[in-house]
């Protein structure tokens, strides 16, 4: 779907052109906890929504990056900060897995308020474009297997992640032996490619497109039943013949669910809003967030985090991980 299609479905949705904030809030700055690093995808869809936020309201938020523990540290941090619908926070699918996992983890669904869920995308494996080694998935797989478990991916760190969970699924069903390479923050994973520290890459590809602009990366597997026209030349899981459901990664943002009701129904119009404007379209569509249909409103949002923590409350059953 192209942004002009998302624009058009995201403003028919009933949102007023402008909406005053009740009792002269926001009367300062708003703070946006991202619990992620300024360099990968979290760190650059905050960026955008946060400059869509301003530039349709006015009102300034300051960015507030607490990485480390797959997001549990931007999570503590949050939790603990007053909620007066001043903080609000963006945060990733691994909030709901952390959930799935272990119950007395914060549910997005119920401890916070979904503003938006502004981004849905899916994930490929990426290897370095001047690669000879390999170059394609068949002669990837065929050279791991051959390294007897020396081979090597960049990943991030959280056992029972999207990213980690999917690792699992494809390995179990090729035969693979690789080592997971763990960083949390984008910038040193993808520069472990780069350089060379690494044999693969497990990411998305809006937050490496500048490396497959660059011709520096490529795709060899793109980690949906069917590739998108865009990937159409890159093998999806039907063609590697891998026969599992794909997992998702979505950002969003979110405010405390104690936070004043009419607060957090300016927060809902505003940042359901901004991912109207042109600006964050134009981001959107060049992350390729635009080949899968990414907003969810509220109520939307719910639902996705709701059905996102049963599935994986399945998958780590199947997995003998113990589910609290």
């Amino acid at each position: 779907m192209g942004a002009s299609t998302a624009f058009a479905a995201c403003a028919t949705d009933g949102l007023p052109a402008t909406m005053e904030g009740p009792g002269g809030y926001p009367e300062r700055a708003l703070t946006m906890i991202v619990p992620y690093g300024p360099s990968g995808g979290s760190g650059q869809v905050a960026q955008a929504m946060a400059e869509a936020v301003t530039g349709l309201t006015g009102v300034n938020i300051n960015r507030d990056h607490k990485p480390g523990g797959s997001g549990t540290v931007g999570m503590t941090a949050y939790m603990a900060a007053p909620a007066d619908g001043y903080s609000v926070m963006e945060h990733i699918d691994d909030a709901s897995s952390a959930h799935a996992l272990d119950s007395s983890r914060p549910n997005p669904a119920q401890d916070l308020i979904p503003l938006v869920t502004s981004q849905i995308t899916f994930s490929q494996i990426y290897i370095r474009t001047n690669e000879d080694r390999y170059t394609d998935w068949n002669s990837f797989v065929k050279w791991v297997k051959a390294r007897g478990g020396k081979a090597t991916i960049a990943n991030v760190s959280k056992e029972g992640s999207m990213e980690r969970v999917t690792m699992k699924f494809i390995t179990d069903a090729t035969g693979m032996e690789i080592q997971q390479i763990s960083f949390d923050k984008g910038a040193p994973r993808y520069g472990a490619l780069a350089g060379g520290q690494v044999d693969a890459l497990f990411e998305q590809p809006g937050d490496v497109r500048k490396f497959l602009d660059a011709g520096t990366f490529k795709p060899i597997l793109t980690i949906l039943k069917e590739a998108p026209e865009a990937f159409a030349d890159v093998p999806d899981l039907t063609d590697a013949g891998l026969d599992f459901e794909p997992l998702f990664r979505f950002r969003g943002f979110y405010v405390h669910k104690d936070a004043p009701a009419d607060r957090v129904e300016w927060l809902q119009w505003a940042f359901q809003k901004a991912y109207c404007e042109q600006s964050y379209q134009d981001f959107n569509e060049s992350k390729f967030m635009t080949l899968i249909e990414s907003f969810r409103d509220t109520a939307g949002s719910q639902e996705l985090i709701t059905n996102t923590i049963a599935q994986y409350r399945d998958v780590y059953k199947e997995m003998g991980l113990e589910v609290k």
